[in-house]
């Protein structure tokens, strides 16, 4: 199996992981699991008291130690004004949020091979990841606190030295595309590829009417997926800021309908999301005519991170059967269907 997370990496990450405890203060006897495995690494961490955490090993690479502290800013402001209930990120001992795990000392010689990975640790919340069938009622909440994020961005004075990812049309989908090239993705055939270079070309149109002015492009979160959402009975918290960066406010719901978006379901979750979104921050009903067009956008984009982390259990699970439904969906929107039932 190719890919960064080859089981022999992810043997090494967990010993690494266990051998730097003490970087956090913790117990040597505190237990190290491994969650799950997407763009990072996330290990689960129990003190023999009972106190849990979640410890996130960062991908080669990916982002730099100033964009991950710039992520925990924004995350911490918005923790201070109530705007979200995430987690807090925990400090090592040095007082530093960003730790960096050294190579094991007989993979020193070879650090081409293992090289520093940054890690962060955070409180670990309580909570569930929602279920699309049943998420109408978490949506309409979710449309309210994206909204409520949204305006904290447009107001927020960045810090000195913030720095994160722009999510732009060619970041995304173009030739410097951080998740690598959309026509690599897996099983995608000469017909698909005609598809969706015909959406990727009215897209583009789309996106040069739609503009980056500071009413419609700022600092989103940019993956607000069923998996990034917790639900502990009446609240909905929302972790993982590893992809937020400055991007369309809207293209926030098409992340929130991640690896759904064909689901029956997705006209529900967009009225639903509106319905709360509109509650906090007006916006028209030709601004919300555009979203079908980022869920594609979004769902294009989705088929190159497929194929460029195919080490992951769920990319290597969804595949060749998730490119195929991308293209219907982009005919379909192409065509005007797609999500046309969420407007009447």
């Amino acid at each position: 199996m190719g890919g960064e997370y080859t089981p022999e990496v992810l043997a090494d990450l967990h010993a690494r992981v266990r051998r730097d405890l003490s970087r956090w203060g913790l117990s040597p006897l505190a237990q190290v699991s491994l969650l799950n495995v997407s763009e990072n690494a996330t290990f689960a961490l129990c003190e023999p008291e009972g106190r849990e955490l979640v410890l996130r090993v960062h991908r080669v690479g990916y982002s730099s130690a100033e964009e991950i502290r710039s992520e925990l800013a924004w995350m911490s402001a918005l923790r201070a004004q109530g705007i979200v209930d995430g987690a807090a990120p925990v400090s090592g001992v040095d007082g530093a949020f960003v730790q960096v795990l050294e190579p094991l000392e007989g993979e020193r010689r070879l650090q081409g091979a293992w090289p520093r990975r940054f890690a962060v640790v955070f409180e670990r919340l309580p909570g569930r990841e929602p279920e699309a069938r049943d998420a109408e009622h978490w949506f309409e909440r979710l449309g309210e606190i994206t909204a409520r994020m949204h305006v904290h961005s447009r107001s927020w004075v960045l810090p000195e030295g913030f720095s994160r990812k722009r999510w732009d049309f060619d970041a995304m989908v173009g030739e410097r595309g951080y998740w690598g090239p959309w026509r690599a993705a897996i099983g995608l055939e000469d017909d698909g590829i005609i598809v969706l270079e015909r959406a990727l070309e009215r897209l583009r149109e789309l996106l040069g009417h739609i503009g980056e002015s500071a009413d419609v492009f700022g600092l989103v979160h940019a993956d607000l997926r069923l998996a990034n959402l917790l639900v502990d009975g009446h609240h909905l918290r929302v972790i993982d800021f590893d992809d937020c960066g400055f991007s369309w406010y809207l293209y926030d719901f098409a992340t929130a309908v991640s690896f759904i978006e064909h689901e029956p379901v997705v006209p529900t979750l967009l009225r639903s999301w509106l319905a709360g979104y509109r509650r906090t921050l007006g916006l028209s009903d030709e601004a919300a005519a555009d979203i079908p067009g980022f869920v594609i956008l979004r769902r294009i984009l989705l088929t190159a991170w497929l194929a460029s982390h195919a080490e992951v259990p769920f990319a290597r699970e969804f595949g060749a059967d998730y490119t195929r439904g991308t293209v219907q969906l982009a005919r379909r929107w192409l065509d005007g269907d797609f999500l046309k039932s969420a407007f009447y």
